[in-house]
């Protein structure tokens, strides 16, 4: 009867201690998640190629060693975003993914960005930016995303077909366009 007692008692924390975990907005990053990760990823054949990692809020992730004969160059043929590294056209390294908590849905009250920063009150506006690739040549058009925002192609302009991954990307840095790729994009700026 004990053992039954103690069992029922501890599967009852069990759940009490999940649901209270559970609860919308109250998500911290556990221990050891702040740390750097390594991941190699290869574009192989020279095709295009996602390789999944949380690359987490205000986290930053840079080419630690370039593996490939093909010169890896960000925001041509390797990049970055929340669901992981990118690469493309050959390129192959090792790349270090510089995980740190920055805030968002679940930070503690009070606390903003790195140093407490917060944006303004009219900061979360969608913006159109027409970005174009002169001459099929790389082009950066630099506006600030967001950290949490999205952008996305709301008007194709060029006759070449505008791919996201292959002639078209963005990071917090802007949109790049590449191949003769040209569209009005609409980047969603969110503060999360």
């Amino acid at each position: 009867m004990k053992f039954l007692m103690a069992i029922s008692l501890a599967a009852a924390a069990f759940f009490a201690a999940s649901a209270v975990q559970a609860q919308p907005g109250q998500w911290y990053p556990g221990p050891d998640w702040d740390r750097d990760i390594n991941v190699r990823c290869a574009s192989h054949d020279y095709r295009y190629r996602m390789c999944q990692i949380d690359t987490g809020r205000g986290s930053r992730v840079y080419l630690t060693r370039q593996i490939s004969n093909t010169r890896c160059i960000e925001g041509r043929n390797w990049g970055w975003n929340r669901a992981g590294v990118w690469v493309d056209g050959g390129c192959e390294g090792i790349f270090t993914v510089e995980r740190r908590w920055s805030g968002g849905p679940g930070r503690p009250p009070g606390h903003g960005g790195p140093g407490g920063w917060v944006p303004g009150p009219d900061w979360d506006n969608d913006i159109s930016v027409r970005c174009g690739s002169r001459d099929y040549r790389y082009n950066l058009c630099q506006v600030d995303t967001g950290r949490g925002g999205r952008v996305y192609i709301t008007r194709q302009i060029s006759n070449t077909r505008c791919v996201e991954g292959r002639t078209w990307g963005w990071n917090r840095a802007g949109i790049w366009v590449d191949g003769g790729c040209e569209a009005i994009f609409t980047v969603e700026r969110r503060w999360r």
